[in-house]
């Protein structure tokens, strides 16, 4: 089994997983159909099914032209969902599975209200797989556009009770920028301004800063370390000037997420 980044728009990866004794490939969040297109086409390999994590056009409009040159693709995606173009609607429980590894769903709204996640425990590349859309990104996380923070922590907290070593495939390059709130966030956080050198060199050379893991994300990202005493004085401080609550690991992660959207 492979996974390959295919880069659409100006920061987009289309994920895909190929069975490489069978070509066979399932595609995650195809924005854009040509790049998927033309990286099957160069490597000979065939597209059978599609995951999508939730609406959003960049996630969802090469999905009619990939159906187009693979009329019996199957296309799964989220039930109650403004995105109708699945032959397949799955929900939190459900399984999918795909050449003999099942990925189970999981709910993750708050980026938006349908939103998603793919995990499975088989190794692919020595890890365990996530594909979680929007919801959890490099030193990250997405944008309230329909959720509360309170349904967003929550989903939050569903990812990162996934096993440390679990590869987390989000579908944006947004890595720098994060950092750079991350730093402002937490300017004395050493391990952050490393892994920051780290990611200018990647993407110097021309390289993803993705896949992270459930555990460096732990480790990092201050969407995830709202227990963390170095980010809930941070969370507290932000939270007295701009009047909002504290006192809980939601109120913490909503003081981070109201200080990356006015960032």
């Amino acid at each position: 089994m492979r996974i390959h980044p295919v880069p659409a728009f100006s920061d987009n990866y289309i994920w895909c997983l190929t069975n490489l004794e069978s070509g066979k490939t399932l595609i995650v969040d195809p924005g854009q159909a040509k790049p998927v297109l033309d990286y099957l086409s160069d490597s000979g390999f065939s597209a059978d099914t599609i995951l999508i994590t939730h609406h959003h056009p960049d996630h969802t409009g090469g999905v009619k032209e990939l159906q187009q040159q693979y009329p019996d693709i199957r296309i799964v995606g989220p039930t109650d969902s403004p995105f109708k173009g699945a032959t397949n609607t799955v929900h939190a429980g459900d399984e999918v599975v795909w050449e003999g590894i099942t990925f189970n769903v999981l709910a993750v709204p708050g980026h938006t209200l349908d939103h998603i996640a793919y995990y499975s425990d088989t190794q692919v590349n020595d890890k365990p797989v996530l594909f979680c859309g929007d919801t959890l990104f490099v030193c990250g996380c997405g944008r309230l556009f329909e959720g509360t923070p309170e349904q967003m922590h929550t989903s939050l907290q569903t990812l990162r009770d996934l096993p440390d070593d679990t590869a987390v495939y989000c579908a944006h390059e947004y890595t720098l920028a994060n950092l750079r709130f991350a730093r402002h966030w937490l300017p004395e956080d050493k391990a952050l301004a490393e892994f920051e050198n780290a990611c200018k060199d990647l993407r110097e050379r021309g390289k993803p800063t993705v896949p992270t893991t459930i555990g460096q994300e732990k480790q990092l990202n201050p969407f995830l370390r709202w227990d963390d005493a170095m980010v809930i004085e941070a969370a507290e401080n932000y939270s007295t000037t701009h009047r909002l609550a504290t006192g809980s690991d939601c109120a913490v992660f909503a003081a981070v997420r109201h200080g990356k959207d006015n960032f």
